[in-house]
């Protein structure tokens, strides 16, 4: 039922059925539907979010995460868990914490037998299986396929 006036809009809308990522970052295998999705991921490879929090210290690349991330700080959480007392400002992290309670993992991955929770865990795991490492050091030659871990390993060019 998706109705656009713009061709390059039902295009990208298509896509999402389909599953072509016509757009591929130069920096490691990821590839994108979007041009605006491309460009949002190279960010994570440039360290680039110049969207911030004035309450914490979080910071993004994309305006509507800031958006989304916004009601952490506000006493209105209005989805609660029928089994245990949370409660959190957006449905999206209900969803996730229900799983717990249930135990479902509904991210398989193809090369073992790892289920996750969550599909970003997923994207980390199959790491081990591409041998990607997106996150580099500028000081040196150091690579990893968690940025936690580029965090942890600058410290010792201090």
């Amino acid at each position: 039922n998706y109705k656009t006036v713009r061709q390059s809009d039902l295009a990208l809308h298509v896509r999402i059925h389909t599953g072509h990522k016509p757009f591929e970052c130069s920096e490691c295998n990821y590839k994108a539907a979007g041009k605006g999705t491309l460009v949002r991921h190279m960010h994570t490879h440039t360290g680039y979010k110049p969207f911030e929090c004035a309450d914490c210290n979080y910071k993004t690349a994309c305006k509507s995460d800031l958006i989304r991330h916004l009601p952490t700080h506000t006493a209105d959480k209005p989805f609660e868990c029928a089994e245990c007392n949370y409660k959190t400002a957006q449905k999206c992290n209900l969803v996730l914490h229900m799983r717990t309670h249930t135990g479902d993992k509904p991210f398989a991955c193809a090369e073992c037998n790892y289920k996750t929770a969550r599909k970003s865990n997923l994207v980390l795991h199959m790491r081990t299986h591409t041998g990607e490492k997106p996150f580099e050091c500028a000081e040196c030659n150091y690579k990893t396929a968690h940025k936690g871990h580029l965090v942890r390993h600058m410290h010792t060019h201090t």
